[in-house]
Parts: C-alpha cells; sequence; structure tokens
C-alpha cells in the first residue's frame, strides 16, 4: 500500500503523516512535491524542499518515497530524491516526459488518463515501422 499527503505542506505534517501511514501498515510514502493548478495564485508545492522534507522522512522510517514528476525539466532532481517516479494522468501521454523518465534507474508509478484505453496504458504493442502495431 502506498499512502500519503496529496502535497507536502510542511515538515511537522509530513513527519505525522509519515509516521501515520507507517503504523497503518503502509510499505511507500506519497507525497507531492509539485502541485499542477490552473491558476497562477494557488499552490503550486514546495518543490525542491518538498524533495529534500520527503528524503529526510524517508531517512527517518525506512520508506520509499513517491512523488510525481510533471515536466521533463524536473526528472533528475526528482530521480535523486524519490525511489518511484509517479507520472499523473494529465502526464501519461506526454511522450517527451516519458522517454526522460525511461532514461532514469527509478519504477514509475504510471496513472490512467481519463479515456486512455488497457492497449495504451500498457505500451500499446511493438510498432514496426508503418504505423501500425
Amino acid at each position: 500500500m502506498i499512502a500519503g499527503p496529496c502535497s507536502v505542506e510542511g515538515r511537522e505534517m509530513l513527519h505525522q503523516t509519515a509516521h501515520a501511514v507507517q503504523a497503518a501498515g503502509a510499505g511507500m510514502l506519497r507525497g507531492g512535491a509539485f502541485k499542477p493548478r490552473s491558476s497562477p495564485y494557488a499552490f503550486q508545492g514546495l518543490g525542491d524542499g518538498a524533495l529534500r522534507m520527503l528524503a529526510e522522512i524517508r531517512a527517518e522510517t525506512g520508506m520509499p518515497i513517491v512523488t510525481e514528476v510533471m515536466d521533463t525539466r524536473q526528472v533528475e532532481i526528482v530521480a535523486e530524491h524519490a525511489d518511484v517516479l509517479q507520472i499523473g494522468a494529465r502526464n501519461m501521454q506526454n511522450f517527451s516526459l516519458l522517454s526522460e523518465v525511461g532514461r532514469v534507474q527509478r519504477p514509475v508509478l504510471l496513472k490512467r488518463g481519463l479515456s486512455a484505453t488497457l492497449k495504451e496504458l500498457l505500451g500499446g504493442g511493438v510498432h514496426n515501422g508503418t504505423g501500425q502495431s
């Protein structure tokens, strides 16, 4: 089981949440460092600071960390701090991001995008260069 806050909002909140989900039996901690919001005035996440907090909690609890990567420019820094990279439903077909994430040696939690078929989620098969698979 993977559990944790949608968004890392502070060190104390993350500490309390991590210990609560660990006590409940979760094997991994998930917390959002970067938050996609449509409004530039809404909370966008703590970014690099949240990644550092997640790494500190991993050292304290021993729980592997899962967090979302939303942009190709974030892949290296997220992979440096997280054990599993999450690709959100909105980015399931962001091929630049998927390619970049594929270069790092980390498992990926891929969330199913809206209206995505099972074939798309599983990779769509082998392409033979003719436009058919």
